[in-house]
């Protein structure tokens, strides 16, 4: 996957450097603690613009968050518990994670969307309380810009650290990346077995 990612953003620049951070959102085991550094790496090897990379890299975040976002809005919260409920054993989601996250934000409000941004998972689940609150569109596009140009900031400056060490990150990512894929596919296949048993018992 480590090449993978660096061939998309070798060979589609900036534009496949968008696209890779909004399906980062929308898919998140593609993580972007994976392809900013790449993106920095490249910029340290003077192939690309380091403000070009942040620009793209931020727009695709917000590009990516912004679905979730008008999803919550849409649906409102019963429909969104509805949805839950009739497709929520698919997507492994409970009524109590979707509870959890809404207190959350309830809690902390602009804060949780601001500093979500740099939270694996988080990133993209806080933006469907935004949504349903509803937060202000144009606040809403302001605390994810700002929070995600952060977080991508600094997931560029530790690329321009792997310049020297590209052999070696390439060495042990390359198998840990899969390792993740395979990872994420396991735990969702045993939680949808937990659920289905859950299910089950429940019906008998």
């Amino acid at each position: 996957m480590f090449d993978w990612l660096l061939d998309v953003i070798r060979d589609y620049g900036y534009f496949g450097l968008f696209l890779l951070m909004l399906l980062e959102n929308i898919f998140p085991p593609i993580p972007s603690e994976l392809i900013v550094p790449l993106a920095g790496f490249a910029c340290a090897r003077g192939e690309m613009d380091p403000a070009l990379v942040l620009l793209a890299s931020t727009a695709g975040s917000v590009a990516g968050a912004l679905p979730w976002y008008y999803l919550g809005r849409a649906f409102g919260r019963r429909r969104t518990i509805w949805l839950i409920k009739v497709a929520g054993l698919w997507l492994t989601l409970s009524l109590g994670e979707f509870r959890r996250a809404k207190r959350l934000f309830d809690r902390f409000g602009w804060i949780a969307v601001l500093f979500g941004r740099l939270v694996p998972a988080v990133r993209t689940l806080i933006s469907v309380p935004a949504g349903l609150a509803p937060m202000a569109l144009g606040r809403f596009l302001i605390l994810t810009i700002v929070g995600s140009a952060m977080w991508n900031t600094i997931l560029i400056i530790a690329g321009y650290v792997l310049k020297d060490q590209y052999a070696e990150v390439e060495h042990w990512v390359n198998p840990v990346t899969k390792a993740v894929v395979l990872g994420v596919i396991a735990i969702y296949v045993v939680r949808l077995a937990l659920k289905l048993r859950q299910r089950r018992a429940a019906v008998a």
